[in-house]
């Protein structure tokens, strides 16, 4: 049995990771912040290679590549600090369209997903904000146990600041009218839930690796007693840590991608944003107190993490259901049920 990526699917990840270095480096990031936080022209570089539609289904114009694929693609935005929603969109939204594409409405808009002509953002009852929804075409909401597609004409914003600079979240506020329903499907929130708690780990992974390299590099050139910093052991041992966090963090988000089951998404979650948040503390330590401010771009990816960590469920909830799904009397779990379908 192989665990590992494909060939191909590393080299995709290795093209991503290369366009974003290029086109979402810490220094565009920062340009971001400090101007409109989205770039246009970024956005249609995204576009045309190919990423709002990888996981779109082919006769849908897309990819129709699977979640194995998106959550390489989910790290490297993490990695970037990618402005743009497209993790979300590719991750969270198009899945739960997919079995409903038979629908003439419904093609349309992951048509145009793939096309980049259409951006869709997701409320969830977990989170009282929805992110992106400011530049949403459309939004998918919810209404007790049915999903609805509603137009960004029919709600009502209510503008809320993140503490990530870069992510543009609202309070939303709709009446059911004239929306498009998707479904009524019990246990629909759910598995939008896991969808999302996957992104947000995969981007954790990302946002992780990179506050570790800013601290490494500082500590290569940051003198102190006539010495680089980070030849002391202190410093090496407390970026190791952080480095075996991320490591060991990787197989469950990996895994939870693969099977989309509860107890592997919350594993998967609660490993990626501690590996994150021990990063970020991490790093502000390396740094020391220049961590903290504005002139450093650690802030930029700490800040991402800390605003991650509170969707789709907070660390108590996935520690919760964890602890439910483990530790009761007919938990499923053992070697037998390790590979269990």
């Amino acid at each position: 049995m192989n665990f590992a990526f494909t060939e191909d699917q590393l080299l995709f990840r290795d093209t991503v990771r290369e366009f974003l270095a290029g086109e979402c480096s810490p220094s565009h990031v920062r340009a971001a912040a400090a101007g409109e936080g989205r770039s246009a022209e970024r956005y249609a570089k995204l576009v045309e290679m190919g990423l709002t539609g990888l996981t779109v289904p082919e006769a849908q114009g897309g990819l129709g590549l699977s979640l194995v694929d998106y959550v390489l693609i989910a790290e490297e935005a993490g990695r970037a600090a990618l402005p743009e929603p497209l993790v979300d969109q590719i991750g969270i939204v198009v899945p739960l369209l997919i079995p409903y594409a038979g629908r003439a409405e419904i093609a349309a808009v992951l048509e145009g997903i793939a096309a980049g002509t259409t951006k869709v953002a997701i409320g969830h009852p977990c989170d009282p904000f929805v992110a992106d929804a400011a530049g949403a075409d459309l939004l998918l909401l919810g209404d007790g146990e049915s999903l609805h597609l509603v137009p960004a004409a029919a709600v009502r914003l209510t503008v809320e600041t993140s503490v990530d600079p870069l992510r543009r979240i609202a309070a939303v506020a709709w009446t059911p009218g004239n929306e498009t329903l998707i479904t009524t499907e019990s246990g629909l929130w759910e598995r939008a839930l896991d969808l999302g708690s996957v992104a947000a780990a995969a981007q954790a992974l990302g946002l992780a690796q990179t506050m570790v390299d800013l601290a490494a590099d500082y500590a290569r050139t940051r003198q102190q007693f006539g010495k680089p910093i980070g030849s002391f052991q202190a410093v090496k041992h407390h970026l190791a840590s952080v480095q075996v966090a991320i490591e060991f963090a990787k197989a469950p988000v990996y895994k939870a991608a693969f099977t989309l089951a509860p107890r592997d998404v919350s594993h998967g979650r609660v490993a990626a944003v501690d590996a994150a948040a021990l990063a970020a503390r991490t790093a502000i330590q390396v740094f020391g107190a220049m961590g903290y401010t504005y002139e450093v771009d650690l802030h930029f990816f700490m800040k991402r993490a800390w605003a991650l960590a509170g969707t789709w469920g907070d660390r108590h909830y996935h520690l919760d259901r964890l602890a439910r799904m483990v530790l009761s009397d007919d938990a499923a779990i053992g070697a037998d049920a390790t590979f269990a379908p």
